[in-house]
């Protein structure tokens, strides 16, 4: 007597099964990955049946997320602002806020003209690639301390094409030595070395050095305020991401640093962000 053989589970069969232990949305990016299609084709084949082989692959990162491994790693891929960039444990995962940073940094940048534009910290290349696409007169430097990071941002910039950027590999201004910039803009580690956060969630699985610093999460950025007059031409920009409750410390380390025009923007959640300050011109400084 032979047996009939057990059909392969539906696509949506395996997204309601793994959505008992994780986030649908999760699930269903997991799953797009899995059978290396476009998470839009999984609504068109709800009901196709998924070889066995893909099915125990995306059994499996479901069960890696359950754990907590972050999405963007199981998939090695995260969205931001136009770009699709590849990510690794060794870079920061890009989050939407830091879209905010972008932003702020593109009003400073005429649209049609040349600036030297400094992105320190760069991680996967994001905020680097993200203003050298839209602002392609400029020349944009990324650095970053982690040779492994900076292998990563170049890979991006390959698969998309990007060449107006150069990767550079140092702790913060070292790579800048005796170099000015229009822009300098920033998404330095700004958590406390003993937030209890870094326990938990996604936070668990990226670089720590990318994260923490310090025992107010103001190291980095102290130092690259306490530096940047040096690396600024004159009337040009330092912009920093920060954490929430740091706008009114970051503004008060520019106004001790000379810089003027100081303000802070607020991301979608009303939350302060992101704060820019101005290197005096030469009429100011004198």
């Amino acid at each position: 007597m032979t047996t009939s053989p057990v059909p392969c589970p539906t696509a949506s069969q395996l997204l309601r099964s793994a959505g008992a232990c994780i986030d649908p949305a999760d699930a269903a990016l997991l799953l797009a990955h899995a059978l290396r299609r476009p998470r839009a084709w999984l609504y068109a084949h709800a009901t196709d049946p998924v070889a066995g082989a893909l099915a125990a692959e995306f059994e499996g990162l479901v069960a890696r997320r359950a754990a907590g491994e972050p999405v963007a790693y199981l998939t090695g891929r995260r969205g931001f602002w136009t770009l699709e960039l590849a990510v690794t444990p060794d870079t920061l995962i890009p989050r939407p806020e830091t879209e905010l940073l972008v932003e702020q940094v593109l009003v400073r940048i005429p649209p049609g003209g040349p600036a030297r534009v400094a992105d320190l910290g760069t991680g996967s290349g994001a905020i680097a690639l993200a203003i050298a696409c839209e602002r392609p007169l400029a020349r944009v430097v990324a650095t970053d301390i982690s040779r492994r990071a900076l292998a990563a941002a170049a890979a991006n910039a390959g698969t998309h094409g990007i060449g107006n950027v150069e990767f550079r590999q140092g702790d913060w201004w070292s790579p800048l030595a005796g170099e000015r910039f229009d822009v300098v803009a920033s998404n330095p580690p700004y958590i406390a070395d003993d937030d209890p956060h870094l326990q938990r969630g996604d936070l668990r699985f990226e670089p720590r050095g990318a994260l923490a610093s310090g025992r107010d999460g103001l190291e980095a950025i102290g130092m690259i305020v306490r530096d940047a007059p040096a690396h600024l031409a004159p009337g040009g920009w330092l912009l920093l991401e920060h954490g929430h409750t740091q706008g009114e410390a970051v503004r008060a380390l520019l106004r001790s640093a000379g810089f003027v025009a100081i303000a802070t923007e607020r991301d979608l959640e009303g939350r302060e962000r992101v704060t820019a300050g101005r290197s005096p011109g030469l009429a100011e400084a004198g």
